[in-house]
């Protein structure tokens, strides 16, 4: 490193390294949405291969955080956005792991919940692509995220009233598992609605 960039350090493109995890975490979750319509262990793989690759652009986003003395918001909640946006395609690792490994198929519960992770997944995504040129508009997006997890919240609720109705105890446990991990994903990505809210105020 010269002198220059010692003194006048280059400011790294924090928006565009969290828009490539929020684009990540929704390829995975889409990815998630293609197993359960197709159960197969080529789409499990693909869900598991999603997430390694979020990982690695969090990794990323963490070392360039740790060497920048200028970022563009907060570097606590660049730090925080990036946790939960990671989050939400952990566990869509999680549930096909689960789901292999408890021998649970699809269902229409789980298609329905992971329809609206998905669809909070893209939200997420577009608010990350306007936060910082169009803040306003990255708010609307955060807001429907948010509104998509009492979505998620109806719908885990009824997906359990339904399965309590079955005689297997060791299938409802099983199952009750992977809708919780949806459920948490979920509330992952109302996580990161909030904190793209923050980060509006703290902007604007």
């Amino acid at each position: 490193m010269g002198l220059k960039e010692f003194f006048f350090p280059q400011e790294k493109n924090f928006n565009k390294l969290l828009l490539d995890q929020a684009d990540k975490s929704l390829a995975g979750i889409i990815a998630l949405e293609e197993f359960m319509s197709n159960p197969s262990q080529e789409a499990s793989d693909n869900v598991k291969r999603m997430e390694q690759d979020a990982d690695d652009l969090r990794h990323i986003l963490i070392t360039e955080l740790n060497k920048s003395f200028i970022t563009p918001f907060d570097r606590e909640d660049i730090f925080a956005l990036s946790r939960t946006v990671d989050d939400i395609v952990d566990y869509a690792k999680s549930t096909v792991g689960e789901m292999a490994l408890f021998k649970v198929r699809p269902n229409p519960s789980l298609l329905k919940m992971v329809n609206i992770l998905r669809r909070q997944a893209e939200e997420i995504a577009r608010a990350v692509f306007h936060l910082q040129a169009k803040p306003s508009l990255a708010l609307e997006h955060a807001q429907k995220a948010k509104k998509l997890e009492n979505e998620m919240e109806h719908t885990y609720q009824e997906a359990l009233v339904e399965l309590f109705t079955e005689k297997d105890t060791i299938y409802i446990l099983k199952l009750r598992e992977i809708y919780r991990h949806l459920s948490n994903a979920a509330d992952r990505a109302d996580e990161a609605g909030n904190i793209i809210g923050d980060i509006v105020v703290k902007l604007t």
